[in-house]
Order: structure tokens, then C-alpha cells, then sequence
């Protein structure tokens, strides 16, 4: 659940563009190890891009993707931290933060190919661990499989649904009234690409992405159950999408953490700046 859906809940119940900071960079092959936030072009777009950390040898760089509705000053944090060890970017995907509006509605492609390019210049032709919450670890679990060349491995924290629609659908009917339908309106709305990103974000199979270390992380505190009725099927119906995600590897493991509501990088930042080093680790 994303954004808006959420505070509901809770309230109710190489490079495809080298230009670093309007600065050209023609023929551009090798990252910039920046430190502080920058705007990238990518694709014509002002992308806002933070790292920190300095680059380790053989070892990947982690990039946080934040959730629907946030941005990346959301994941300073647990960058912060990470940054001791590792080498660590965020970004604001196109309608997210400080980043440009998308020109038209986007699909799973298209924000894919805006990570692309973000890639290209933050880490060149260093593999990357993607670690990503709600809509972003749904993003990061599309890409990967289509980018097995460069994704050393997943870290999804209460990563969406890859069915959440249909999981939707199965455990709030089309019946329902008061706040199980206005959950189900809403998110379905979002799915649809009524967000600030624009972006559609329809059912799909989860593919393989190679042999690669996946941790799935879901959270303990049933946040979802404080929806009337239908509360304990909401919860159920989340837990089966994040053993879906598995299917991403046949390294993945799924854990909970117990103490986490949605934002598990927030309630329980150690569980997650460790499950996010141990891919790196294993990568």
C-alpha cells in the first residue's frame, strides 16, 4: 500500500545522458564518486541524486529506491549509515521529490529506463544491490530480471505486491462498504497510475533474475488489521505476495521483522542496513 493509501489506514483505521549538474560530460563511460546530492539528466529529465560513501573495490554499489509517495530525503537515514561501509545512492524518481515531472504516464519501461540511466552515471559498470520499499522494491523486483547484468542483488523491505490488484480483489469485494472499499478504491486508483509518478503498476508474474542473493523482508505489526472485516485477509493476502517474491532466486530468503510496521527501514533500521550489507556480502 502506497502514499495516501497508507496515512488512510492508519488515520481511518552507458549512459543515456552524461550531464551532471547542467555540465555536458560527451563520451561520459566512468561514474562520478560525488558526494552530496546532484541533478542528473537523464532522458531529457532533471533527476535528483544523492551518494555518499566512498567506492569499495569489489564490492557493489547500493541504491535505495524509495516507496510511493515519498522521496529520497525519506531514506537519509538509513544512507547515512550505510554510507560507513558502502557506497550508497538514492534518487527521486520522475514526480517524486525534487526531481522533474514525468512528460507522460509511465510504465514499469520507462521508470526503468530512467533507473537506467541513473545507474550508468552513479556506478558505470560496477554492479549494484538495489534495496527498495513498498513501490520501489516493486520496481526493483521488475527490473532486475531484464538486468541481470548489473543487479548483484535485491533487498525488497514490504516491497507492493507483484499481484496486488488481484490481491485485492479476492479479499475486499466489490460490495464492500465504508473503509475496505475506500482502501480498495484508492489503491486501485494508484495501481492504475493515479499517483504523483504517474506511474501504471499492473499485475505480473515474478521472474527469475538470476542466481543472485534476495532478502525479503516483511513487516510484523499488522498495520493492515486495524481495517473493520476485513483487516486479518489484508494481512494474509500481504504476507503470500512477499513469499511471491521469492520466486526472484533460488538464493532469496523471507524474514519478518517483527517489530516493523510498513516502514521497516524506519522501525528497525539495523534489520535493514544488515539484511542490505549481507547482500552485498554474498554478492
Amino acid at each position: 500500500m502506497e502514499g495516501t493509501v497508507l496515512r488512510t489506514v492508519k488515520a481511518s483505521a552507458i549512459a543515456l545522458s552524461c550531464v551532471v549538474a547542467g555540465v555536458g560530460l560527451a563520451g561520459c563511460d566512468e561514474a562520478e564518486a560525488f558526494t552530496g546530492t546532484r541533478k542528473l539528466t537523464v532522458e531529457g529529465k532533471s533527476v535528483n541524486v544523492s551518494c555518499s560513501g566512498s567506492p569499495v573495490e569489489d564490492r557493489p554499489v547500493i541504491v535505495l529506491l524509495h516507496g510511493g509517495g515519498d522521496s529520497l530525503d525519506k531514506l537519509a537515514g538509513i544512507q547515512q549509515t550505510l554510507s560507513a561501509t558502502e557506497r550508497v545512492c538514492s534518487y527521486d524518481r520522475l514526480g517524486a521529490g525534487a526531481s522533474d515531472q514525468p512528460g507522460e504516464p509511465q510504465t514499469f519501461d520507462s521508470t526503468g529506463r530512467i533507473l537506467t540511466g541513473v545507474l550508468d552515471q552513479i556506478a558505470a559498470d560496477t554492479p549494484v544491490v538495489l534495496a527498495g520499499h513498498s513501490l520501489g522494491g516493486l520496481i526493483a523486483g521488475r527490473y532486475a530480471p531484464d538486468h541481470q547484468d548489473r543487479v548483484a542483488g535485491l533487498v525488497l523491505l514490504d516491497a507492493t505486491s507483484p499481484t496486488q490488484g488481484a490481491d485485492l480483489d479476492k479479499t475486499i469485494p466489490a460490495s464492500a462498504t465504508g473503509l475496505g472499499a475506500e482502501l480498495k478504491a484508492q489503491t486501485v486508483a494508484v495501481l492504475r497510475g493515479e499517483n504523483p509518478e504517474r506511474l501504471a503498476a499492473p499485475d505480473g508474474d515474478v521472474r527469475p533474475a538470476g542466481d543472485i542473493p534476495v532478502e525479503v523482508i516483511q513487516h510484523g505489526k499488522p498495520h493492515l488489521g486495524v481495517v473493520p472485516e476485513y483487516g486479518p485477509a489484508l494481512e494474509r493476502a500481504w504476507s503470500e505476495g512477499q513469499e511471491k517474491w521469492r520466486g526472484l532466486s533460488s538464493r532469496s530468503n523471507l524474514s519478518t521483522a517483527a517489530n516493523s510496521g510498513h516502514y521497516i527501514y524506519v522501525d528497525e533500521p539495523d534489520l535493514a542496513v544488515a539484511a542490505i550489507r549481507r547482500v552485498a556480502d554474498q554478492s
